[in-house]
Order: C-alpha cells, then sequence, then structure tokens
C-alpha cells in the first residue's frame, strides 16, 4: 500500500505526494495534552512514512506542543524526502481555545519552539495560522519574511485566508502554500483555491472529509463508495484529489487503521459520472 497513485506537488522546490498527514489528532482529547495512547500516536506517524507519504502538517498550538515534540521524538533524523510543515499564531491556554497571536515578537518566539521541538536549524513550510485582528496582516507576514531571510523558514505558507489576504501575502514574501477549510460539503474557498491553482501554489485542505460527517452529499458518496468497494470518506478525498492538481488533503487520525483506510484514496479512480453524482448532491 502506498500515496504513490495520487501524484505530486510542488511546495517551492520541494516536491511531496499529494495525500499529505494532518498531525493535529495525535494529541489528547480537544487537541488537549498527551494523546490516551502515546504508542499508537507514534505507530500511526512510523506508519506514515512507510505509506509513503512525505508531508505532514502540525502546529505548535496541537497540544499544544504535543504534535511538534511527538513528530520530533519519533520521526527525527527525518527520511531525506519527508517534508515537515508547522505553523505559529494561536495561543492555547485552555483545552477548545483557539487565541490568534500574530504579533512579530510572538511569531519568532514561536518559530524558535518549533525548531526546538522538531529538531532542526530550519523549517521546511512555516504557515501563519490565522490573521489575528488585532495585528495589521503586512507586519505578522513581514515577521515570517526576516525569520526566513535569516535562515530559519525554507518556505512561507499562510492559512484560514481570503483571496485579498493571499494577494496581501504575496506582496511581501514568496508564498508557497495556503490552508483552508476545504471539502465536498464547504466550498467557501473555492476563489481562494482558483488564485492558488493560477499561482502554483500548493493547497492544503482541512477538515477534508468534513469532521466524518458528510451528511449533506452523504447519500451520493454512499453510492459511490459501494460502487467502487469503499468507503464515503475515501471517495470524499479522492474527489479533493480530483478538483485541483494543486489539492493536498492532509486527513489526521490517531489509529493506524484509519490512516492505512484514509491511504487508500490515492489509488482510487472516479469517473466523470462519479464526480457528477456527487457533485449534484451538494
Amino acid at each position: 500500500m502506498s500515496v504513490d497513485g495520487a501524484g505530486t506537488v510542488a511546495i517551492g522546490d520541494l516536491k511531496v505526494n499529494r495525500l499529505g498527514f494532518g498531525a493535529m489528532r495525535v494529541t489528547g482529547a480537544g487537541i488537549w495534552g498527551p494523546p490516551a495512547d502515546p504508542d499508537e500516536a507514534k505507530r500511526v506517524l512510523r506508519r506514515v512514512i512507510e505509506l509513503g507519504i512525505n508531508f505532514i502538517d502540525t502546529a505548535d498550538s496541537y497540544g499544544p506542543d504535543v504534535s511538534e515534540e511527538l513528530i520530533g521524538e519519533t520521526l527525527h533524523p527525518y527520511p531525506d524526502d519527508l517534508v515537515v510543515g508547522t505553523k505559529g499564531g494561536l495561543l492555547r491556554p485552555g483545552p477548545r481555545v483557539w487565541n490568534p497571536d500574530g504579533r512579530p515578537e510572538h511569531l519568532r518566539e514561536a518559530l524558535e519552539g518549533s525548531l526546538a521541538k522538531l529538531k532542526v536549524d530550519r523549517i521546511d513550510l512555516y504557515q501563519f495560522h490565522r490573521p489575528d485582528p488585532q495585528v495589521p496582516y503586512e507586519e505578522s507576514i513581514g515577521a515570517l519574511k526576516e525569520l526566513q531571510d535569516e535562515g530559519k523558514i525554507r518556505h512561507i505558507g499562510i492559512s484560514n485566508v481570503s483571496t485579498e489576504q493571499l494577494e496581501k501575502a504575496r506582496s511581501i514574501a514568496e508564498i508557497r502554500s495556503v490552508q483552508n477549510r476545504f471539502s465536498i460539503e464547504d466550498q467557501s474557498s473555492a476563489s481562494v483555491l482558483d488564485a492558488c491553482e493560477a499561482a502554483g501554489i500548493a493547497f492544503l485542505p482541512w477538515a477534508p472529509v468534513s469532521g466524518g460527517s458528510l451528511a449533506g452529499a452523504g447519500s451520493a458518496l454512499k453510492e459511490v463508495a459501494a460502487e467502487h468497494d469503499a468507503t464515503p470518506s475515501q471517495v470524499a478525498l479522492a474527489w479533493l484529489l480530483h478538483r485541483s492538481k494543486v489539492m493536498l488533503p492532509i486527513p489526521g487520525t490517531s489509529k493506524v487503521a484509519h490512516l492505512e483506510e484514509n491511504a487508500k484514496a490515492a489509488s482510487l479512480e472516479l469517473t466523470e459520472d462519479d464526480r457528477k453524482k456527487i457533485e449534484a448532491a451538494i
């Protein structure tokens, strides 16, 4: 089993397979504290590599710190082709609390912490997690550009942005990825995806299977899934891969069996009729 069938996408000068892994779920309930089963979390991370997944997405706010620490402890020294992208710009004072902090001084502190936890001298892809309404957006992006100029960031990405914010960021720095919520049932970022496709920017959809609900398109997904001997979630991921050549889904899980199930979506070929059936149900 491998995700090679998904093809590849460029993140700047880096090329990764187009089905990645989101490491948010290798933490505790509410994305807070350590995982209930640390050994299983480590098995998941090791299996990610075995499946040919060579892009891992994480953030300092996952845990907080827990996800990055587990990745560093379990996978370092990293395979040559593995790209670990992380994010900064959110504070976690408690479970289910996500407070934006886009101050340049905080982003520098967060970046330094990520370097230590991931055990690297440079982050391959560092993403600004969310715009902070209290801080001018250009100041936050400018801070990442300074850190890139210092050699601590290889490529810059942004997350949870509008097309206007994407263009503003691109006027300050070379933006190599955008991470917005996107799935069959939530295509509110379609214009951002279109902009990324036109510019050759990797698009990382978070919540790619709508948190597992897929309520609105559920019956169509089940019908297509039955025809392919697949699960609705696998079909939802395959649909994303067909949606755009710059799409890089990053489904996450805390279980090896679920990880392997997601990986099978990379080799699932949907027909035009399949896609029409799914899209008609949205």
